[in-house]
Parts: structure tokens; C-alpha cells; sequence
């Protein structure tokens, strides 16, 4: 529903109103000794008949706002709207025929009761047809209501419709559903909602299409409707379209592209780039690791992307293996660019983590502003986990593994997987430096030096 119901308001006053006014008019003397010839009516009769009328014409009006404020989430309240005006219609009908039963009987005879009974069952026929037909076509968002979460049908694929059909199989880098989000939005901006996918880094991720271009997009959301106060709200705003923006402008083939960004009932959105494939974290244990120079060409693919982005002012913060996407062409992609910046703004200050923990910097874990080699570090251990299938920093506890990133050497690569070259292993050295001073100034050397690694071994 609508977040204030303030519209109801009038409504439901004007109905009440008429409904006292009526009754109290109707036992004024000047009334009760009035009468209306042509209606064959007493005044107290004409005055209750009009204002049972008038009051269900307020309650019809009553029913077409509702079905206009009501939002079109795909689910119970897409059927509420739906339902709301012919339900509304045929509960009008049948209180005009008592109202006319009851205190308009003249106006029966004059018009004739066979006349008036072909009237009524003809409004019941099709107030109850109209009815049925607005259950029938809602009826999956009335199944997507009750169904347990993450397993909802959407629309299309109730129904069976061509666009179903046409749709892309979902990324495989989304999480299991989750609720965190209340329903499924209809319309996110100018996007239809197809199906929820996923959990992102900001909230629910959903399969999306541009109407206009016939374009599926991703569409990740960040919900507002939980900040407490409207000065902290402007300012999420601000920062949350800001980066946006920032990411937005980036262009490169081996990052996904962001299309919009905006807010709809309480949600901020991102609308980018659908990618059919699979993230690196397929390949992050054993024994499902990638061949050593596929691994080399695939992380110097990242830096050069991460290098690009660095270049414009913008830094990842939160690289990893499931934010990295290999297609069915084999292209990388690097997901997210931003997001974890975006999904700390709805979180309070004790709550901020800019990054996933085992894959952040020493400087990520002191609070300190980070630049793009806090992503070189991150991605210097996306680096050691595809080569040998474990994290360089690891502990029971949280706080023992943040402790052990900040001030723990990691082990030496070489000592886990002893077919590599000692080339990797200064590679490796480098990019986890704790020190900002002794680690790779850019991503672009990092690349560079990955890909020389790749010649030697070609060699």
C-alpha cells in the first residue's frame, strides 16, 4: 500500500458525513411535509434515497483512487488493484437494490419491477463477470502473494507468454533470495520487474526489461524507507546517485556497464548490464581450478579494468571472485564498481564494511580513505585463491581474520602449489604488501607484470 493514507481521508469523512446528514434532514418538519409529486416521494424519502446514493457514489470514487494508489508490485497488492473497483461495483448494486427496496419502491412501481429486476440482474451479471475476469488475469500475482520466498512465479512465467520464453537465463553470481525486501515491484522507473534473482551488496537484484529498446537488464535496489530521519535521507540520496553517476560513466569492455539510476516507492535502484555467465567463484577450490596461464590472463584482465576505473577517479572496494563474471564467450567482467559504497549509505556508522572481510585491505580494515591499491591487494588475493584454492588469510573468528590481514604475512605461495613459477610468487608478494609504499602503484603494472609472467610460461 501506499506509504501515508492520508488520501483516504475525505473519502471516508464525505461517506459518513452523508450517511448522519441524511437521516438527521429527513426528520425536519419542513421535510416530512414536503413531497415530490412526479417521484411519487415523501421528503424524508427523497432525502434518504439521495444520500444513500450519494454515498455510494463517494464509495465508488473511494475504489477507482485506491486502484490508482495501490502499487503494482506483481504480487498481493497487484491483485488488490486489480480487484478493488469491480468488487467495489458489485457490492454498489446490490446496496441501490435494497436502498430502492427500501425507501424507493414509488420509483419501482413508476419504472416497472420487471423493467427494474432485468436492470439489476444485468449490473450483477456483469459486475460479477468483470469480477471473475479480473481474478483469472491476476491470478499468479495471488499465487506469488502466498508462495514462500524466492520461489514466486512472475507474470510471464505463470502465464506461459513469449517474453518469458525470450528471457535470459539469470546470472549465476547472485546469492540464494532472500526477503529483505518486503514484495516484488511492478515498475522500477521505466523497467518492467520480471522475477526477483538474487541478493546483491545493496538489497534484491531483479531481472528487469526496457520496454522501449527491449533490453533485459539487472536491476540492484537499496531500500530508503528505513532511514530515520529526512536530513540523513537527502544526504544518502545525494551520495547514492553521485556514485552512481561516477560509475556510471564508465566505459570498458571488461566492466559492466551501468544504464539508470533513480527511486521508486522507497527504493533506490541500478539498472546495468544483464550478464549470462559464471563468477570466478566456480573456480576458487579444488578441484575445479582454471589451468595457471587461463588464471594469469584472466586476473591481468581485471587490473587493466580495475586500471581504467582507477584512472576515473573511481575505486571498486569490494573485488572478489563473485564479483568477477566469466561469460559464455569468455569475456571477463567486472561486476559491481561502486556498490559497496552505495550499500554503506542506508547503514549506520558503526555498521559500514566497505567490502567483503577476507578480501579487504589493511587500509579497508583501519577506517582509512582507500584508493585503487586498496583493490590491487584485493585482487592480489582473488590471485592466490585461484591458484591454489584456499585465502591467504584465514581464522576461526572475524576479528582474527581482519588481525591477521593487517599484521600476518601471508604464506608463501610456492609452499601450497610448488609447480609455479618463482615469478608468481613475487607477483603475489607484492600485491599483498601491507605497506600502500611497497605494493603495485597501479593496477596497470600488476597487469603488465601477470602478463610477462603468462610469456615466460608459454616459453
Amino acid at each position: 500500500m501506499s506509504k501515508s493514507w492520508t488520501w483516504i481521508a475525505p473519502y471516508t469523512f464525505g461517506i459518513l458525513a452523508v450517511l448522519l446528514v441524511g437521516p438527521l434532514l429527513s426528520t425536519l418538519g419542513m421535510v416530512q411535509s414536503v413531497s415530490v409529486p412526479y417521484l411519487h416521494l415523501s421528503g424524508p424519502h427523497v432525502i434518504r434515497l439521495g444520500a444513500n446514493l450519494l454515498a455510494l457514489a463517494i464509495l465508488w470514487i473511494l475504489a477507482f483512487a485506491a486502484s490508482q494508489h495501490i502499487p503494482d508490485n506483481g504480487r498481493g497488492s497487484s491483485f488488490l488493484r486489480n480487484l478493488v473497483l469491480p468488487l467495489t461495483t458489485l457490492a454498489i448494486i446490490l446496496f441501490v437494490n435494497k436502498t430502492f427496496r427500501t425507501v424507493g419502491l414509488p420509483l419501482i412501481e413508476q419504472m416497472g419491477p420487471s423493467r427494474f429486476a432485468s436492470g439489476y440482474a444485468i449490473g450483477l451479471v456483469g459486475s460479477g463477470l468483470w469480477l471473475t475476469a479480473a481474478w483469472v488475469l491476476n491470478r499468479s500475482s495471488l499465487r506469488e502473494a502466498f508462495a514462500p520466498p524466492g520461489q514466486a512465479l512472475s507474470e510471464e512465467e505463470d502465464a506461459g507468454q513469449e517474453e518469458a520464453a525470450e528471457a535470459p537465463s539469470e546470472p549465476t553470481s547472485t546469492a540464494a533470495t532472500t526477503t529483505i525486501n518486503s514484495y516484488t515491484p511492478g515498475m522500477l522507473g521505466r523497467y518492467r520487474v520480471l522475477k526477483e534473482l538474487g541478493r546483491g551488496a545493496m538489497g534484491l537484484v531483479y531481472l528487469g526489461k526496457d520496454p522501449t529498446i527491449q533490453r533485459f537488464v539487472a536491476i540492484k535496489t537499496m531500500r530508503l524507507d528505513q532511514i530515520d530521519s529526512d536530513d540523513k535521507l537527502q544526504d544518502i540520496k545525494a551520495r547514492f546517485f553521485r556514485e552512481a553517476e561516477s560509475t556510471g560513466r564508465l566505459s570498458h569492455p571488461n566492466i559492466v556497464t551501468i544504464y539508470d539510476a533513480g527511486e521508486e516507492n522507497d527504493l533506490g535502484y541500478i539498472a546495468m548490464e544483464l550478464i549470462e555467465g559464471t563468477p570466478l567463484k566456480q573456480w576458487a577450490r579444488k578441484p575445479h581450478l582454471m589451468p595457471v596461464n587461463e588464471v594469469l590472463l584472466t586476473v591481468a584482465t581485471v587490473a587493466d579494468a580495475l586500471d581504467y576505473a582507477h584512472q576515473q577517479g573511481v575505486v571498486h572496494r569490494d573485488i572478489k571472485p563473485a564479483n568477477i563474471m566469466l561469460t559464455k564467450g569468455r569475456v571477463v567482467k567486472v561486476m559491481d564498481f561502486g556498490i559497496a559504497k552505495m550499500a554503506s549509505s542506508s547503514k549506520t556508522q558503526t555498521n559500514i564494511v566497505l567490502g567483503t572481510p577476507t578480501y579487504m585491505s589493511p587500509e579497508q580494515i583501519a577506517g582509512k580513505k582507500v584508493d585503487g591499491r586498496s583493490d590491487i591487494f584485493s585482487l592480489g588475493v582473488v590471485l592466490f585463491e585461484l591458484l591454489t584454492g584456499q585465502l591467504p588469510f584465514t581464522a576461526d573468528n572475524l576479528s582474527a581474520v581482519l588481525f591477521s590481514i593487517a599484521h600476518h604475512p601471508h604464506p608463501v605461495i610456492q609452499t601450497l602449489r610448488s609447480d609455479l613459477p618463482p615469478m608468481v610468487q613475487e607477483i603475489v608478494d607484492r600485491a599483498l604488501q601491507k605497506e600502500l609504499a611497497h605494493r603495485y602503484r597501479r593496477a596497470e603494472e600488476f597487469a603488465r607484470e601477470l602478463r610477462a609472467c603468462l610469456q615466460n610460461l608459454a616459453a
